[in-house]
């Protein structure tokens, strides 16, 4: 069965616009390390247990996290939520019981023992850091050639010029000097500030 068979389609979306799920999405809490094996597990009850009706997806929040180790580029997956999946269903006495008896779950998030769904705005975030969703273009006030400044990150305080401009991804490209070279760095448009 697969489980992510909606939000592998969801891709190729118009960024802009709002997503309409099948369900709500509902956070689980889970013992923590245990995410993948309760996805696992959550994907053969459904299957076993016919609810392909009212479990639709699950996932793991994470993200890809680089890392440079010894001047090498690393490239590491990091869960965003460690200890919680999020499940896409239709809240029902039966899909409850299957989630919140599958080994592994504690119970879902909520008030009260009551599940709380997430706003739609929520999961749209959620996806969109694991790459799921296309982001939002953003609207970057800054021109090539202009000078700037690095507020954040390994070369905080170092200053640059701009030689391009990556909207679709929020990031620039600027030539910093370091040690009298010209060093091209990638930044997030955040990271840095006009002089």
């Amino acid at each position: 069965m697969e489980l992510d068979k909606n939000i592998e389609s969801e891709k190729n979306t118009d960024p802009g616009e709002e997503k309409k799920w099948q369900g709500d999405w509902y956070v689980v809490h889970t013992y923590s390390g245990y995410e993948n094996k309760i996805k696992v597990d959550l994907a053969k009850r459904v299957e076993s247990m016919n609810m392909h009706d009212k479990i639709f997806d699950v996932i793991i929040p994470e993200e890809q996290e680089v890392e440079y180790k010894s001047g090498k580029r690393k490239v590491t997956t990091k869960r965003v939520f460690p200890g919680y999946v999020i499940v896409n269903m239709i809240m029902s006495e039966d899909s409850w019981y299957v989630v919140r008896h599958t080994p592994g779950v504690t119970g879902f998030v909520g008030s009260g023992g009551k599940p709380i769904a997430l706003l739609p705005d929520e999961i749209n975030k959620i996806l969109r850091q694991m790459g799921l969703l296309e982001k939002k273009t953003k609207i970057i006030d800054i021109e090539i050639g202009e000078n700037i400044r690095v507020k954040t990150g390994p070369f905080a305080n170092f200053e640059g010029v701009v030689r391009e401009l990556l909207p679709e991804r929020g990031k620039i490209r600027v030539n910093i000097s370091m040690f009298g070279r010209e060093t091209p760095v990638e930044l997030e448009y955040e990271q840095i500030e006009k002089m």
